[in-house]
């Protein structure tokens, strides 16, 4: 399963890489633009390539890896085997079986609605605080705002600040993170038990894109307003209720959904290989 996550996030890092970099630079500002999305995207990575050339595109893309690697290991780990625990119990666990029109199941642990939400829940904000000092360190990365050179340089230049600073944004990610993680769960096991083949790749495929788009949406303010509290020094930004505050001061709404379509673009495509892969090694290790 380990190695299932990991092979998820390589095949889709450098792309990951990317698309958070374009995400950061965009959350990261005050002011209001009036550019389209797409101009406003191709604006800033314009922008990027002027100052820093083509290799800039890819800036803090180790930081991504040595972030997002072990973090979706832990996360489908976790998550599997609190699943498993949850479904002995008669709280959480489906009562009745449900199959699809082809009599085929899942190898997943059976779980209620509430029970898909909670271990969603759970997994990824247990994860998300273990995980939190090096989800600073990659947006500081991704931000011009910080002179970063080296990996170990700077997460011990945070760490020096304080463990405030190692856990900057924390409340904003969890507020997200829980959410998005629960919805995702409860979604992904609906579509999977309305589809005809829960085995075929495209149905976990379809699920995961449609999960990952609307727990995506749902959730994106909070990505904002965690951005802005990681990568802003000023004191304005260091409390999540004066972060959103001042972003609804100065943007409205609007303002809590800034890198909205490139945070959704990413999430469909990560969601859909890592849950593709991870239940076809799950059948695969199931194989009698």
């Amino acid at each position: 399963m380990k190695n299932a996550a990991v092979s998820e996030q390589l095949l889709s890092g450098n792309d990951s890489a990317l698309i958070d970099l374009l995400k950061t630079r965009i959350q990261q500002g005050d002011s209001a633009s009036s550019s389209r999305n797409a101009a406003l995207i191709w604006r800033t990575t314009h922008d990027i390539i002027k100052q820093d050339g083509m290799k800039g595109l890819w800036k803090g893309t180790t930081a991504t890896l040595v972030r997002n690697v072990p973090g979706v290991a832990l996360y489908f780990t976790s998550l599997t085997h609190l699943r498993s625990i949850m479904a002995n119990s008669p709280y959480f666990s489906l009562q009745q079986t449900i199959t699809t029109k082809d009599g085929i199941k899942t190898v997943l642990p059976k779980l209620s609605s509430q029970g898909n939400l909670i271990a969603g829940a759970t997994a990824r904000v247990g994860v998300g605080f273990l995980l939190n000092p090096f989800s600073v360190l990659k947006a500081r990365f991704e931000s011009e705002l910080y002179g970063y050179k080296s990996l170990s340089g700077s997460l011990l230049s945070i760490a020096r600040m304080g463990p405030s600073e190692l856990m900057r944004g924390f409340v904003a990610s969890s507020l997200r993170d829980a959410p998005y993680s629960g919805l995702f769960v409860v979604i992904y096991e609906a579509v999977k038990r309305e589809s005809s083949n829960a085995y075929a790749t495209s149905i976990h495929s379809f699920s995961a894109a449609s999960a990952g788009a609307i727990a995506t949406i749902a959730t994106h303010p909070f990505d904002v307003i965690k951005t802005k509290m990681q990568v802003r020094s000023e004191a304005r930004y260091r409390g999540f209720v004066s972060t959103v505050s001042r972003t609804w001061q100065q943007r409205g709404v609007a303002g809590f959904f800034d890198g909205a379509s490139l945070r959704m673009s990413r999430k469909i495509l990560s969601s859909v290989i890592g849950w593709a892969i991870f239940e076809g090694m799950l059948l695969f290790l199931h194989r009698p």
